[in-house]
């Protein structure tokens, strides 16, 4: 049993759930022995349990086929949701119990999170961030969130905190998605409208996520004091433009870092160009060795980054030199520090969720494992993972 954080784990060991929390955790012969009467016992002897993982970046609304702006334009939002739910399914059986949704339209993420803990459908926890702010025209700019100015950014964050989200999302920067859109390198928002957004946010009690790619947005995204930076990966107008002080200033202030890095990253790479890949990773690489958190995510919807392969994703945090130990910290523990809920999960310890993963074999040996996934449970609710599709 991995309790986590660092590795830390039981040889033999067992949780005991009630009401959806965790009660006890300890050596099983000790838990079992404090265990209430008649409570139901589920065994794994040759399986590891460990926290659930947390996916801290999707896009439910997005298919992650070819072309998945137009697909999510061409469908109207009755016919969006039901591959929303299915979506999120195949992210429960895939072993995460929580989800952080960066972008929806029309509020359908913040529906489908509240059907999910009604227990109207299966799936993991949602993190909602509604309509991301986006320039006029720009990155996303078809999910509804253009803004033009200091006033029209104050009136969205607090549009989308009445509406109830979990956290703002702001595009500071062009994005690769969006045709006809400012270059992914470009910033679309000053330093004090990032300002803003954060300000509001705060106000209303909610955290703030940054897209960022480029140098001049990642700079803005810091000095506003953004929760996380989304990608992070310094581009400029004739390659990467990477800044030592900002670097310091992301570790300064906490800032966690999620590279999005799609399940299909292998394929990026050589599509992008194997050495100019190698490049972006390895500046993911030494800002990690010198002591950024980075936290797992995939930009599940977006072309080829598919919904049930959080693993391959996973693997990129081991070619960057992750150990497996610290790889499943940044898909439970850090990422539950960096989206603000580590009070309520991401370790196993009593009075947290019970979101919880049994998986066969060791992931600490071998990260493979966690493809392969016994029984999973999302605040408490058993889910059978079904066969892979």
């Amino acid at each position: 049993m991995i309790t986590g954080p660092q590795g830390r784990h039981i040889s033999d060991g067992a949780v005991v759930v009630q009401e959806g929390i965790i009660k006890d955790v300890g050596p099983r012969a000790e838990v079992e022995a404090r265990a209430p009467q008649g409570v139901a016992r589920l065994r794994f002897p040759e399986g590891t349990l460990l926290p659930g993982l947390i996916d801290a970046h999707v896009h439910l609304v997005l298919d992650a086929g070819a072309d998945p702006v137009s697909a999510l334009q061409d469908t109207d939002d009755v016919d969006v949701f039901p591959g929303m739910a299915d979506r999120a399914l195949q992210l429960l059986d895939s072993g995460v119990t929580t989800a952080r949704d960066l972008g929806d339209r029309n509020g359908l993420a913040v529906r489908l999170r509240t059907d999910i803990a009604a227990g109207r459908l299966p799936g993991p926890r949602i993190l909602a961030a509604g309509t991301p702010l986006t320039g006029p025209g720009g990155h996303c700019w078809f999910l509804g969130g253009e803004v033009d100015g200091p006033d029209e950014v104050r009136k969205m964050v607090r549009h989308n905190a009445e509406s109830g989200v979990d956290v703002i999302k702001v595009m500071a920067t062009g994005g690769g998605i969006t045709k006809g859109g400012p270059p992914i390198w470009q910033a679309q928002f000053t330093t004090e409208e990032l300002r803003i957004v954060v300000e509001e946010a705060r106000r209303a009690g909610l955290p703030v996520a940054a897209h960022a790619h480029g140098t001049e947005g990642i700079a803005g995204a810091v000095a506003a004091g953004v929760d996380t930076i989304e990608h992070c990966t310094w581009m400029a107008p004739n390659g990467f433009e990477e800044s030592e002080e900002l670097v310091a200033g992301i570790i300064a202030k906490a800032i966690r870092v999620c590279p999005a890095a799609s399940p299909d990253w292998r394929g990026f790479a050589r599509r992008f160009g194997p050495e100019r890949a190698e490049e972006m990773f390895g500046r993911l690489r030494a800002m990690s060795q010198r002591g950024v958190r980075l936290i797992a995510g995939t930009d599940a919807g977006v072309t080829r980054a598919v919904f049930d392969d959080f693993v391959s994703s996973l693997e990129f945090f081991q070619h960057i030199g992750f150990t497996p130990a610290e790889t499943i910290d940044a898909a439970t523990h850090e990422a539950a520090q960096g989206l603000g809920v580590a009070h309520e999960t991401g370790t196993l310890r009593p009075g947290l969720r019970a979101d919880l993963l049994v998986v066969d074999g060791n992931p600490l040996d071998d990260l493979q494992a966690l493809r392969r996934a016994r029984l999973v449970a999302s605040g408490g609710r058993l889910h059978t993972p079904g066969p892979r599709r």
